[in-house]
């Protein structure tokens, strides 16, 4: 639609003023008033004049109504314009008066924004503001506060203003001027004559016809103090006549996060500078508030323009009126010109493209202001002309009489100024003789004369503060519901585990575990009260200890707390098994039933029994003894040697125990990555969300493997679903802003990576606040510790600096860490990329992040390398390490990985130097375990094994595995340590008892200790277990020939 008025209909608006309570008057008894009603201008009518007591309500019942059309009163009239009540007294007549004379006691607004929400009629209590000096105003109650005088009034209209479709095409528009601060020091409140500050901006409302929106009511206020929050917002009218009746009753300019803000001045850096000019600046106040019906066209015209050019005019400039001088001879054209002055033209440049972004309806904005130049406004909004100069000569002068509406005194223009701007963008668009546009000609012609007012602004770096709102969005959001259907629908949940078994299995269950559970108590009482020497007991010191015992637990109350804990399950059991509720009649029954549940009870007491104190070992079952944890840790251990047949053999294991946890998946999935089998892998990733439908990982991942085989709309639903479910995740942001960009869809692209900065900052935020404060405490604890130990420190020798340079490595390790953290929201997403092994969306973040300004080059050096070589490009993985190493040479990570590229390439010279450099280094890295791995391995294969020892307990200590103390358990039998030998091979042999090396080492201890049955069973599990180091083989055999055992063939 272009407007509901085009349809030709005219819609009566009545305005009916019910009554008014604890009115006021001049006289003490009674109050003769009547109301009179306004709209745009436009004075309604007048209620009839009523004489009521003062502790009586007035009951005007008054009615009046105007038609809202396309010829007086628009739908943004209805918008932005509220309707105005003025309560008027009648003065008693004095002598000789021959006219009534009135008073305004007060005023009030009431706001018709329901009739544009749909709404055919409401009711409002409006509050009556207080005409200065008033009879209203200096009332008071007993307790010494102001009377509060108060309008019903009701607002109806015979048919919706809008119809169903209409109003979800169309949109209303609230721009909130608040507040300039930092404005030129030149400004003066007392200076004459007076100036008035005005801001004006553009808005589409439809899609031929702009609108200008003026706010000319900025008051000029010196520092000292900072605006009061909240304050309420005000109506876009001229000086009215009673001060808070041009509020906007239930809106109110809160305080904002400074995160939260759009514009400039939205660094950490400028958090001064605006606390600051926020207080003790000069500053030009406004707080006020002009909404803006715009229909459907409108709506399209207004995203397509800012699609188009991001940046919006909001043009500021002072109004000086001056008095012509007598006698002078003006004409009728440069009447206006010279009676009002321009001065200060300043310009903001608002970016509305956050308007564009899913779901969001509001900009919270501080903007600098520039000085006004043509040309500027040309390059960066494409508009030709200045909207703030022709409204100027548009509307009246400050001193005339002017209408409430800052919008109608230039009706006229409108139609004017859409037309000029056709002609200007032909003209800017037809090219002159020369191939120079005629336009830009004229605009440079014009930018000949330096704006030296506005350029006050910049040297002040004045600012301004201006919120946008919008009833919908722009671009609608898919809410979060609809997000999670579509996942549903793509990944189907798994079904809900069958309940286990409730009934008389599980109460036999039950009965059996408080069987068990007293005999173990019942047993550590007989402990306590007879300690065994491990002698056979003859029958009658038998008999007296179980007569000792039964005495003790009757003694002591146990014998009864046994009984009170079998008697729910006993009860449970006869319920659900002997399926008895009911109470017996017949006395012979009940024996019989007594005399069954006894033979029950006792055979299950037995079973029960059995099951806890048998030793049989076929009766046991086997547990596995290694943790989900520890398997996952085996399985990055194989993975880094290459050994993926035994790595997936760990994650299988890990999914026995714990098949359920979306976790297990998701690390699955990623090592099927590392295999390059995706569609393996995809299937873990969505078994992991078949578990646990908003398991952030597998979402994202599930995303990057949609991308890849194409299927862009389920990509885009699976990130956008991860970011839904974890709003603050970083690397959630991030990847949907680097998918919308690599789909060419710029604005979502800056929406998901503007979120994603923010959270980042919030996060180092905290980081910083956590650190600072516990820094803090360290300092007075170590302050406390030099007091308390001044004498020590002054004979304390060298060991005090050991113990100083102990504390201060940590300390290193921790701005490492911070170092780490303070990288780019690319950087964030490059290391979980290269975790989760997407190699395709990490080379996009890393060629987002070489763009990025914020760039740490070491950081984005040693991604690439990590990157290279995982993609198999050794030789340039070394040229970015180089590079890395040329930024920061003290990195750990980067010597670390330089070690792995060299050990890779056999080079083990060269790694062994930069593993030793990697462990020497004060800072932490996050390769330790396998470096230890890797450079013990290095000393074991030169035969180094006085260095290969301390490594590999180091490993052992750090985080052990069959293979950490395997190595060590080589290193002590090559250093005749036989017995701390036995002992890491037995330590790594209960980790993997499958491990054919651990078992020919464990030989080859027996067949040097002398053990021969031992020896051979160890040398069986060798051959059994497959040995492929032929050599080992070799040297066990040729041990076992040289002692003469330790073969079953021999």
């Amino acid at each position: 639609m272009e407007n509901n008025r085009e349809f030709g209909r005219a819609v009566a608006v009545q305005v009916t003023v019910m009554s008014a309570s604890r009115l006021k008057g001049s006289r003490t008894d009674s109050c003769l008033s009547f109301v009179r009603v306004e709209f745009n201008g436009c004075v309604l009518g007048d209620s009839q004049k009523l004489d009521v007591p003062v502790d009586k309500d007035v009951v005007y019942n008054f009615t009046c109504s105007f038609e809202c059309s396309e010829v007086a009163h628009t739908l943004d009239d209805v918008a932005h314009k509220p309707v105005l009540l003025t309560v008027l007294e009648i003065l008693p007549k004095e002598k000789k008066q021959k006219e009534e004379k009135t008073a305004a006691l007060g005023q009030a607004s009431v706001d018709l924004l329901p009739l544009l929400r749909g709404q055919c009629n409401f009711s409002s209590t409006v509050l009556l503001h207080a005409v200065t000096g008033s009879p209203a105003d200096v009332a008071l109650r007993e307790d010494g506060t102001k009377v509060q005088t108060t309008l019903d009034v009701t607002v109806s209209v015979s048919e919706p203003l809008l119809s169903d479709a209409q109003r979800s095409d169309s949109n209303v528009l609230m721009v909130t001027v608040e507040t300039a601060y930092s404005v030129p020091e030149v400004w003066n409140p007392a200076s004459t004559p007076p100036s008035s500050y005005v801001a004006a901006l553009q808005m589409p409302v439809s899609a031929t016809k702009e609108q200008i929106l003026s706010f000319s009511n900025g008051v000029l206020k010196t520092g000292g103090e900072k605006e009061p929050m909240p304050r309420p917002k005000k109506w876009p009218l001229g000086p009215l006549l009673a001060p808070g009746a041009e509020v906007i009753q239930g809106l109110y300019i809160d305080a904002e996060p400074t995160d939260m803000d759009h514009g400039d001045l939205t660094d950490i850096e400028d958090k001064d500078f605006r606390a600051d000019a926020e207080c003790n600046q000069k500053r030009v106040s406004w707080d006020t508030a002009r909404r803006c019906f715009i229909d459907a066209g409108g709506v399209a015209s207004l995203s397509r323009r800012i699609a188009q050019c991001r940046f919006w005019p909001v043009e500021i400039m002072k109004v000086t009126q001056t008095v012509p001088v007598k006698g002078a001879k003006q004409s009728k054209d440069k009447m206006g010109e010279e009676e009002i002055q321009i001065s200060f033209h300043g310009v903001v440049y608002m970016d509305l493209v956050p308007l564009l972004y899913p779901g969001v309806r509001r900009i919270h904005g501080v903007y600098r202001i520039y000085p006004f130049y043509e040309a500027d406004l040309l390059n960066k909004t494409q508009r030709t002309h200045s909207v703030l100069k022709e409204y100027i000569r548009a509307a009246p002068p400050p001193g005339r009489a002017r209408a409430n509406s800052s919008v109608s005194s230039i009706k006229a223009f409108q139609t004017k100024n859409m037309e000029n701007q056709r002609g200007n963008n032909e003209i800017f668009k037809k090219p002159d003789s020369q191939g120079k546009p005629a336009q830009a000609e004229n605009v440079n012609g014009q930018e000949q004369q330096v704006n030296t007012e506005g350029q006050m602004y910049a040297d002040s770096r004045s600012y301004i503060i201006i919120d946008i709102f919008v009833e919908k969005p722009l671009v609608p959001k898919r809410p979060p519901e609809e997000l999670a259907k579509r996942v549903m629908e793509l990944v189907p949940p798994r079904p809900p585990l069958p309940r286990r078994p409730a009934g008389a299995e599980r109460a036999v269950e039950e009965y059996q575990c408080q069987i068990a559970s007293v005999a173990a108590q019942v047993l550590d009482q007989y402990q306590q009260m007879f300690v065994s020497g491990g002698k056979a007991l003859d029958p009658v010191l038998q008999e007296q200890r179980k007569q000792q015992l039964l005495g003790e637990l009757n003694c002591s109350g146990k014998y009864f707390a046994f009984k009170e804990q079998m008697k729910y399950s006993v009860v449970r059991i006869v319920r659900e098994k002997m399926l008895r509720t009911e109470a017996f009649s017949d006395p012979e029954q009940l024996q019989a039933f007594l005399s069954q549940l006894y033979v029950f009870l006792v055979d299950e007491m037995h079973a029960a029994l059995n099951k806890t104190l048998s030793v049989d070992p076929q009766e046991s079952q086997a547990e596995s003894s290694l943790s989900c944890v520890q398997l996952k840790h085996f399985a990055k251990e194989a993975e880094l040697n290459s050994d993926y047949q035994l790595a997936e053999h760990y994650y299988q294991e890990c999914l026995i125990q714990e098949r359920c946890n979306a976790s297990h998946w998701f690390d699955y999935g990623v090592f099927h990555m590392l295999t390059a089998d995706r569609l393996k892998a995809e299937e873990c990733f969505q078994q992991a969300l078949s578990i646990e439908q908003t398991h952030t990982p597998s979402l994202l991942m599930c995303g990057v493997l949609a991308e890849i085989n194409g299927c862009y709309t389920d990509a885009e639903t699976f990130f956008e679903r991860a970011t839904s479910v974890e709003p603050k995740s970083v690397v959630a942001w991030t990847v949907f802003g680097l998918f919308s960009q690599n789909q060419e869809k710029p604005i979502q692209a800056e929406m998901a990576f503007r979120e994603a900065n923010k959270q980042l900052n919030s996060s180092l935020q905290k980081n910083m606040t956590s650190e600072s404060e516990l820094t803090s405490e360290n300092q007075s604890g170590q302050e406390k510790v030099q007091k308390e130990d001044g004498d020590i420190e002054k004979t304390g020798g060298d060991a005090d600096k050991d113990a100083v340079l102990e504390e201060e490595s940590p300390q290193k390790s921790l701005e490492s860490k911070q170092q780490m953290s303070s990288s780019s929201v690319y950087m964030e997403t490059v290391w979980f990329l290269l975790r989760s092994h997407a190699l395709q969306m990490a080379q996009r973040a890393l060629a987002s992040e070489l763009l990025s300004p914020e760039k740490n080059p070491s950081l984005y050096n040693l991604a690439l390398a990590q990157l290279q070589m995982l993609s198999g490009d050794p030789d340039s993985a070394e040229s970015s390490l180089r590079r890395a190493l040329t930024d920061n040479f003290q990195n750990p990570d980067i010597w670390a990985l330089l070690g792995h590229l060299h050990y890779l390439r056999a080079d083990y010279t060269q790694a062994q130097s930069c593993y030793e450099r990697t462990l020497d280094s004060v800072l932490d890295t996050a390769h330790t375990h396998s470096i230890f791995l890797r450079l013990g391995a290095i000393y074991l294969q030169h035969g180094e094994y006085e260095k290969a020892k301390p490594v590999f307990l180091r490993a052992c200590k750090h985080s052990p595995s069959c293979l950490t103390w395997l190595r060590l358990g080589i290193a002590c039998y090559r250093l005749e340590e036989l017995t701390e030998a036995e002992e890491a091979l037995t330590e790594a042999n209960a980790l993997n008892n499958r491990n054919a090396e651990v078992w020919a080492y464990l030989s080859l201890v027996c067949l040097r200790t002398g053990r021969k049955l031992e020896a051979e069973q160890s040398y069986k599990y060798t051959i059994k277990m497959n040995l492929q180091a032929e050599p080992l083989l070799q040297e066990i055999h040729d041990l076992q020939s040289r002692v003469g055992f330790g073969n079953p063939c021999f």
